[in-house]
């Protein structure tokens, strides 16, 4: 691994997209000092602590920008909002179906839409956010005065904010390596890393953490983020059978291949939407904290609280099962096989297969889905038995779930680029020597 390391370094096309990568995620963790106009950042940050700890997961995707309500502050919450209402969409509305069997330029059409919508979104929540949370909260600076032209100021700020996340992401996609919103989200989370680990220690010198407590935290933490690897990458091979026929003089045909059916299919998409969706009443929540009934229903969306650990569990299941649905067809898997005379054996062909391949596949999401769900909970859970709560939120199955998802995917997109080079990749068992070893 390390001789994988030090190719993805020496390489010049890998290394120019490692630090294009590296550059333009620093360009946007930049952006979480540089605070909406009009801000009074102490008195904001008092007043967010004063809310009972609603906005910790708002803060927690965004890497601190909501603290202080940076330019950048609502970070990719609208995009991912929006990607939700696309796919919807694009499941039920039958014009988006048809982009969607476009090929390059159907999804070239539909991201744009996209990008319109967290647009949209961002405009909406950003006018909100000013008119019932940032105006009556006190946090203007002097000379500045709840109103039209602040509201507006802080819609426009917003604006550009998401639209820099959102081109920020697309060139790290397009030049570097990884998704780029994901690698956004996963610097956000892992930037609250130090931080929380630096605070516990604080409170284990002044006597008020235990330190035996924080190293049975850590040690079922590996543990769970092993699960969640061996889970990232368990898959199960349905067997592919091609029928030999005979062109001119040729023999073509007859190898025997196999259909990789993952148990996580879906991926981090899921933990990422439930996130997003769970986002959306925290903020309303946040800006009213002085109705009751909105406080009691807030609860159920607070991760930090055992209602809100299970809606987050029950939503990281259901968005399981929705994605996987959306980026698996059976029936489109079965009609490609019998249209290349495919097959799998002891199958027949046509509406037995895509029988035969959807149960297979919700019998593995059902375990998929209830793994991620356990893992989104146990953090949590050891936080509370351990006694170290507000590490255990930093340290949330959400967020370890998409690091971990997010960095499997991205050490994926770089081994590829290893192996396209000739360079053994990072799980190859030989040694590389000299310039590299060709296949």
């Amino acid at each position: 691994m390390l001789d994988a390391f030090r190719n993805a370094v020496v390489i010049p096309e890998v290394r120019i997209k490692l630090l294009i990568t590296i550059g333009l995620l620093a360009v946007y963790r930049l952006g979480v000092f540089i605070p909406t106009p009009g801000i009074d950042i102490d008195v904001l940050r008092g007043q967010l602590e004063s809310q009972g700890g609603v906005f910790d997961l708002l803060g927690f995707i965004t890497g601190g920008n909501f603290e202080v309500f940076s330019i950048f502050a609502l970070g990719v919450i609208p995009y991912i909002t929006a990607s939700i209402i696309i796919q919807l969409l694009t499941s039920v509305y039958p014009p988006l179906e048809r982009l969607a069997k476009e090929g390059e330029e159907g999804r070239r059409q539909i991201t744009q839409y996209t990008r319109y919508g967290a647009v949209g979104l961002g405009a909406i929540q950003g006018l909100f956010l000013a008119i019932a949370l940032l105006g009556p909260s006190g946090a203007l600076k002097v000379g500045w005065s709840n109103g039209p032209f602040f509201w507006f100021v802080v819609m426009i700020t917003q604006v550009a904010g998401i639209a820099t996340v959102i081109w920020l992401g697309e060139k790290i996609s397009e030049y570097g390596i990884g998704n780029g919103i994901s690698l956004i989200i996963f610097a956000g989370i892992v930037a609250n890393y130090p931080g929380a680990i630096a605070q516990q220690f604080r409170l284990i010198a002044t006597g008020e953490g235990n330190l035996f407590s924080l190293l049975i935290f850590f040690v079922l933490l590996i543990v769970a983020i092993a699960g969640m690897v061996l889970v990232q990458q368990g898959e199960r091979r349905i067997p592919v059978q091609y029928a030999r026929k005979v062109v001119g003089r040729r023999v073509m045909g007859g190898q025997t291949t196999y259909i990789p059916l993952r148990v996580n299919a879906a991926g981090v998409i899921p933990v990422i939407f439930a996130v997003s969706v769970i986002a959306i009443p925290t903020t309303l929540i946040g800006a009213f904290p002085n109705v009751a009934w909105l406080q009691a229903v807030g609860a159920w969306f607070n991760p930090s609280v055992w209602q809100g650990l299970i809606t987050s569990t029950i939503l990281v299941v259901l968005f399981t099962y929705f994605y996987t649905q959306i980026s698996f067809d059976p029936r489109r898997i079965s009609d490609n096989l019998r249209e290349y005379g495919g097959f799998v054996p002891g199958v027949r062909p046509g509406q037995p297969t895509t029988d035969h391949l959807a149960r297979i596949t919700n019998r593995i999401t059902l375990w998929g889905a209830l793994f991620l769900g356990f893992v989104n909970a146990t953090p949590q859970l050891l936080g509370w038995l351990t006694g170290v709560g507000q590490l255990a939120l930093v340290f949330s199955g959400t967020g370890l779930l998409i690091v971990v998802g997010v960095s499997l995917d991205t050490l994926r997109q770089l081994e590829s680029q290893l192996q396209m080079r000739h360079y053994d990749g990072f799980v190859s068992k030989g040694r590389i020597r000299g310039r590299g070893r060709r296949f």
